[in-house]
């Protein structure tokens, strides 16, 4: 065996003991990595449990969820928040009702419909959307979209003598502020998942006499079902977490759940008073967080079941 053999073969052992250290290091980083996010939902369920179960044992868990008075600085403190509870799941719901068919057909059209330049051009829109902090949604619905809805609440309750305006901060501004914040989310996701179906299925649907309309909404997206879905259970939990911009524009009350009547969503009714809370009241705003954190939970993992049985059946 000549010195030039000799020396191939030693630089193929010692790239391959390179590449081994490197992917024992990559490893064991993903590894604490892993671990790391672990432990962080971990401390993040432990420490709202410990803060926030004080305040069952002391008020009582059929009190805080199904009576429908709050007033904790009152002679003779109340702790209902089921108006509170009942304003985020209409409220969120609703939110994803207007929000997802939007982006889907915003999405379908920057994937298979829109000319480049134009596709380019609402991409970038779509990603400064994303960006636009929670806060300056809240003050553009302060201005532009709060004077709207009190036009549109003065036509409706013309003559009522018993209606008590809002100035527009209501369930319908803090609505339509929450399906404008999940748009980018639900397009951004959904485009990625309608340009990751395979080419074939186009072209079969294609081949067998379909249009492209129907081929988009009969094969392209049944087969992005599962991206489609990820977006819808990332739009929701955008939805729900969202307390800024749908504190300046829902009123911030605590009142039945309809469209012109000022709110309060499970976020704001945090926000709005811990600042000045103490003592009971401060215990029954963690009680909030962790109904808020459980919630979230739930309806994570209702949705991922869905999904996950959804992509069974596919296989």
């Amino acid at each position: 065996m000549n010195s030039e053999t000799k020396a191939f073969k030693a630089s193929i052992l010692g790239s391959k003991n390179k590449k081994a250290v490197v992917e024992t290091a990559a490893q064991i980083v993903f590894t604490v990595c892993a671990l790391f996010a672990c432990a962080a939902v971990f401390s993040i369920t432990l420490y709202m449990l410990i803060s926030g179960a004080p305040a069952i044992f002391q008020v009582g868990l059929k009190e805080i969820l199904f009576e429908t008075v709050w007033a904790p600085t009152a002679a003779e403190p109340k702790y209902g928040i089921l108006y509170v509870i009942l304003t985020s799941i209409i409220g969120t719901m609703l939110a994803i009702l207007i929000g997802v068919p939007i982006g889907l057909l915003t999405a379908v059209f920057l994937a298979e419909l829109a000319p480049k330049k134009t596709a380019g051009i609402l991409k970038s829109a779509v990603e400064l959307l994303a960006g636009i902090p929670s806060v300056v949604y809240g003050l553009l619905g302060i201005y532009l979209l709060n004077p709207v809805m009190y036009k549109l609440e003065k036509l409706v309750f013309a003559g009522s003598a018993t209606h008590q305006y809002t100035g527009g901060a209501n369930l319908l501004s803090a609505v339509i502020v929450l399906a404008i914040m999940i748009l980018p989310t639900v397009i951004n996701i959904s485009e990625t998942s309608l340009k990751a179906v395979q080419p074939g299925i186009k072209a079969a649907s294609l081949a067998l006499g379909a249009s492209h309309i129907q081929t988009i909404f009969k094969a392209i997206i049944p087969a992005a079902k599962s991206g489609i879905m990820t977006a819808v259970v990332l739009g929701v939990g955008r939805a729900i977490g969202e307390a800024m911009a749908i504190t300046l524009v829902s009123g911030s009350s605590v009142n039945m759940p309809l469209p012109f009547n000022s709110v309060r969503f499970l976020t704001t009714a945090i926000v709005s008073e811990m600042s000045y809370s103490q003592g009971l009241h401060r215990k029954v705003l963690f009680t909030i967080g962790l109904i808020l954190f459980v919630f979230i939970m739930f309806i994570n993992i209702v949705l991922n079941k869905i999904l996950n049985k959804e992509e069974k059946g596919n296989d």
